[in-house]
């Protein structure tokens, strides 16, 4: 029988999530006790058991919840009376933490230029699954671009459909010009990404959205777009460029606003110089 810990292996290798689920208290008469663990699935199925019956019913539901939001829960259940609510009739108390195994979110990055080059590098270093894309074979490769995960060479229309493109996807074409733009972009946002930029000036991206209206999208599609793409911190080399992109992606994943630390530690009143809060 597989243990929860080689199903966890397997998860992380296959990149592949599921609720990891463990008593962390137990008083009382219960049906499991400390450090009793369950994985539960994205389909509902479980591996071992935190103490099965209406317990475990909300346990699962919660697991589920857990992972469409990716966030932790910790439960806390009284096994009293069931005409009040409670999941059983043991008379001891139950805690459970629930904590969502997700993989790494996935970077998918379009052009294996200078610039695409540097965010596969800065990406990988963050902890991104990097995939590059670029129908040049000589630009998609590990000896060319090392650091990604994944090469694809396939013409730019087609990307999205060699791909699982998820709310964890984030999109950065750096591709060479508009038309790539053009071709790549109505495929991608017919997926629910978590963020899509497009590099280039603002005179480019004006030139690539008239195109893509008259190709049919909604102005509501092109809004999703963040074009040109990155923080305004005056990058000019490709390093420089990558840095700018991977900024304003981490400030969109972790619901930062780009305000500089000093500045909000001012507004604060605060004097600590170390840029962190005291």
């Amino acid at each position: 029988m597989t243990s929860i810990y080689q199903a966890l292996a397997a998860l992380e290798k296959e990149r592949q999530p599921a609720a990891l689920c463990t008593v962390i208290g137990a008083s009382g008469s219960t049906p499991r006790h400390d450090a009793s663990k369950m994985l539960v699935y994205p389909d509902g199925r479980i591996l071992g058991t935190v103490g099965g019956g209406e317990l475990e019913r909300r346990v699962i539901q919660e697991a589920l919840q857990a992972l469409s939001d990716g966030r932790t829960r910790r439960l806390a259940y009284r096994m009293n009376d069931p005409q009040r609510g409670d999941p059983g009739v043991c008379g001891g108390q139950v805690e459970v933490f629930v904590e969502p195994i997700l993989p790494a979110p996935t970077l998918l990055v379009i052009g294996g230029g200078h610039v695409g080059k540097a965010v596969v590098h800065l990406g990988n270093w963050l902890g991104f699954h990097v995939i590059l894309a670029d129908d040049r074979p000589e630009f998609c490769n590990p000896q060319a671009v090392p650091g990604a995960r994944e090469y694809l060479v396939v013409p730019p229309e087609t990307i999205a459909s060699h791909l699982t493109l998820d709310t964890r996807t984030w999109v950065v074409l750096t591709s060479r010009s508009l038309e790539v733009d053009v071709a790549a972009l109505p495929g991608l946002l017919a997926a629910p990404t978590a963020y899509i930029g497009v590099i280039g000036s603002r005179r480019r991206w004006a030139t690539t959205r008239k195109q893509l209206l008259a190709a049919g999208l909604s102005p509501a599609d092109l809004d999703r777009i963040h074009a040109p793409i990155g923080l305004d911190i005056h990058a000019e080399t490709p390093a420089e460029i990558a840095l700018s992109i991977l900024a304003e992606i981490t400030m969109l994943r972790r619901g930062g606003n780009g305000q500089p630390l000093k500045t909000k530690q001012e507004e604060r009143g605060i004097a600590d110089p170390s840029g962190f809060d005291i």
